[in-house]
């Protein structure tokens, strides 16, 4: 039964064949199509940003209007009025009578420069900066006497040194932790260190504000000149032989945090008097360096007020 139905549907729709004229009108009717559907086919989606394995440059954050002061007589004027530079950049090559006065102000007066490309200083200002450029720190500096005059004498002190922290708002955070945990001073070098800016006193929650910040022109030699006052320097490092428990904390101490991806320099490690590590269960083996410090300095805090 199945091949008579089968045979009848052969009969009912028989097989045609194509000649070769239709078979041209054939293809041609299908390019016919490919062409115009070609036209209506969306166009294909642009890849926004570089290709992955390029790095982009890092986008540099424009400093904040009320701090910028630009222009060679204007940046003069501050440096004379002792203002506090944080940044100072000089155009490249710049020359004339009014640039020479400004270095030669800043040599005597200690700040350092950056000569930079113009482009960099167009990105700070859009006013006739003349080649000059300052950031004026949004909070007031300190000597390195005035944190030592500053300690109590019923108090033992605490000082945290920054070796090299980058990132503002590990800065930040840090800042906030000493600020509670009692210390008396912070301490960061005039290079290589995270700016104290809006982002960071915003990190800090306001205690940088609160605290007072010290920029040494040599940590090494800052370090050598709290030993001599009388006070440990220790060292937070992963690599140290001391858990942070067993250290003696109690007495006036200073903490030293490094880099977050180098740690402390071996410079600074050598000046140490103690190097204390965290003890770590889990099995990434190290903290961000603003936990790190605030696990230091309340384990200070423990040591010291909860007997």
């Amino acid at each position: 039964m199945n091949n008579e139905f089968l045979k009848d549907r052969r009969e009912r729709k028989p097989r045609t064949v194509q000649t070769a004229s239709e078979v041209e009108y054939v293809e041609a009717r299908d390019l016919n199509w490919e062409e115009r559907t070609r036209e209506s086919r969306p166009a294909p989606r642009k890849e926004f940003g570089k290709p992955r394995g390029e790095e982009r440059p890092r986008r540099e954050r424009p400093a904040s209007e009320e701090n910028v002061v630009y222009g060679l007589r204007p940046v003069i004027e501050a440096i004379e009025t002792d203002k506090q530079i944080e940044k100072l950049y000089v155009k490249k090559g710049a020359e004339g009578q009014l640039m020479a006065d400004l270095k030669d102000l800043c040599y005597r007066s200690r700040i350092r420069y950056q000569e930079v490309p113009v482009e960099k200083l167009n990105r700070l200002t859009r006013g006739n900066h003349q080649g000059v450029v300052a950031v004026i720190a949004p909070i007031a500096y300190v000597e390195l006497e005035d944190i030592l005059d500053r300690i109590p004498e019923d108090e033992k002190a605490l000082i945290v040194v920054f070796d090299g922290v980058t990132d503002v708002r590990n800065f930040g955070a840090i800042a906030r932790s000493a600020e509670c945990a009692g210390a008396h001073g912070l301490i960061c070098p005039l290079k290589n260190s995270a700016p104290v800016n809006a982002d960071a006193i915003r990190s800090s929650a306001g205690a940088l504000t609160r605290i007072p910040v010290h920029r040494a022109g040599s940590i090494r030699n800052t370090l050598k000149t709290l030993a001599q006052a009388g006070m440990q320097i220790v060292a937070a490092t992963e690599k140290a032989d001391t858990l942070l428990f067993d250290a003696d904390l109690s007495k006036p101490t200073v903490l030293v945090m490094g880099n977050e991806e180098t740690g402390i320099s071996k410079e600074v490690l050598k000046l140490c008097d103690c190097k204390a590590a965290i003890p770590m269960v889990g099995a990434i083996e190290s903290l961000n360096v603003a936990a790190a410090a605030a696990v230091m300095l309340f384990e200070t805090v423990r040591q010291r007020y909860c007997k």
